[in-house]
């Protein structure tokens, strides 16, 4: 049986298309096996985030060939649809593919090797407007299920360049993202996550469709319990969503917003279109719906001409906002972008100081929220585990260990906080 090996870098919306085009392989008769074993075709589902994310996929690119110098090596996704001529020069690669044409890579694959010849069909994807279907029918997982309901970035953020790697906002049909929906729950998926590019631009492109609506659509399938949402825009959190994001009884109490600075001077550097002031009313007003909410962000550090007295707002304001959970990044510069032009780039251990201190920080707060549930009572989904502990989330993102064996692996359980430890809490499970 021909062999084919994946290598994923960077977010949830990655590792959701490359299970779709495992997906594609597996219908042709291929078996998939883990990136380091021997293999006659390499897909390297490539991130562009970061400097890093483009060297940890030339690293791989290398290390696949001397592995096996007869296989068929592709580079894919957003670090080939920024640089294909980049990619296209690593030696090793035989075929690049951007972010779209996804769903032929078989057949592109199993060309470059009967043809010996090396194919590039990376285009522009500027102005595209189609919804490339990724679809999955048989996830791995039988516990929570990632379903991407959108695709491309029209913010333009002066830091990022996934609008050039992703394209603009191209949203999927309603009735595919409920087709999708209504098989994991008869495949018995408890949770789903609902990820995109910029998730909360769904329906833009669209006359009368929005995100909430989605929700609502998605709450009517029996056997899904939880709907939970990737890293959103805060400035879509408004009165009338939290109304009807409520009513739906089946969202999840836990919203990552997107912060990226607390310095509205930083803020406005970085073509963030809020203030601090309009972010910590959107956290207000989630928490007035749901006082338990799970706010958690991501942070950039770093930024050009951070001063010491903006960075220190920052920190400010992240204690207190009192988020539940921070992801903290050292910013890089992306060539292409507007901000790798900026002046007064910050040192990198100053970035380093800064950062650290922030995890610290967030480690603090982290333990703050958690704790505040010890003797409570929490539904658990547990999802997995070993040597007689089972481990899962909370509806608003705490994690949760409890003694159990693997037969409540995907149920929903309720459960009493007895301890914590490290970035988890300590459960005992009521009933099974």
């Amino acid at each position: 049986m021909r062999k084919v090996a994946f290598y994923t870098l960077g977010c949830k919306v990655n590792q959701y298309e490359t299970e779709a085009m495992e997906e594609l392989f597996e219908k042709r008769g291929y078996e998939i096996v883990d990136s380091d074993k021997d293999a006659d075709i390499y897909v390297i589902n490539t991130c562009t985030v970061t400097n890093l994310g483009d060297r940890k996929s030339r690293q791989f690119i290398r290390r696949a060939k001397k592995a096996n110098a007869n296989s068929i090596i592709a580079a894919v996704g957003c670090y080939s649809q920024v640089a294909p001529e980049e990619v296209e020069a690593i030696e090793g690669v035989d075929i690049v593919i951007g972010t779209t044409d996804r769903n032929s890579i078989v057949d592109l694959c199993e060309e470059a090797k009967n043809k010996n010849k090396k194919i590039n069909i990376v285009k522009s994807i500027k102005g595209h407007k189609e919804f490339e279907n990724l679809n999955i029918a048989d996830l791995k997982s039988k516990t929570r299920a990632y379903i991407k309901i959108q695709e491309g970035c029209n913010q333009f953020c002066s830091y990022c360049i996934i609008p050039y790697a992703r394209g603009p906002i191209r949203s999927r049909d309603l009735e595919g993202i409920i087709n999708e929906s209504k098989r994991l729950a008869k495949a018995g998926f408890k949770e789903v996550i609902l990820t995109g590019i910029h998730v909360t631009s769904y329906g833009k492109d669209f006359q009368d469709l929005t995100l909430v609506d989605v929700i609502e659509e998605i709450s009517k399938i029996d056997g899904i319990e939880r709907i939970r949402l990737s890293s959103i825009e805060p400035r879509f959190v408004n009165e009338k969503f939290m109304q009807r994001a409520v009513n739906s009884k089946k969202l999840c109490d836990h919203f990552h917003l997107s912060l990226q600075s607390g310095s509205n001077t930083v803020l406005k550097r970085m073509n963030r279109k809020y203030t601090t002031s309009q972010y910590k009313d959107i956290v207000n007003l989630i928490r007035e719906y749901m006082p338990d909410a799970g706010i958690t962000t991501d942070i950039i550090v770093g930024f050009p001409g951070e001063t010491a007295e903006e960075f220190e707002e920052t920190y400010n304001y992240v204690k207190d906002i009192h988020f539940s959970r921070i992801h903290v990044f050292k910013y890089s510069p992306r060539k292409g972008t507007p901000a790798s032009r900026f002046k007064d780039q910050i040192h990198g251990n100053i970035k380093q100081e800064r950062s650290e201190k922030l995890i610290l920080l967030g480690e603090e707060l982290m333990e703050s929220f958690n704790k505040k549930y010890i003797d409570k009572t929490l539904p658990v989904l547990f999802e997995e585990g070993e040597k007689g502990w089972m481990e899962g989330y909370t509806t608003n993102y705490i994690r949760i260990k409890a003694q159990a064996g693997d037969e409540i692996r995907g149920k929903i359980l309720p459960v009493k906080i007895v301890d914590k430890e490290n970035d988890f809490l300590i459960g005992k499970i009521e009933e099974l």
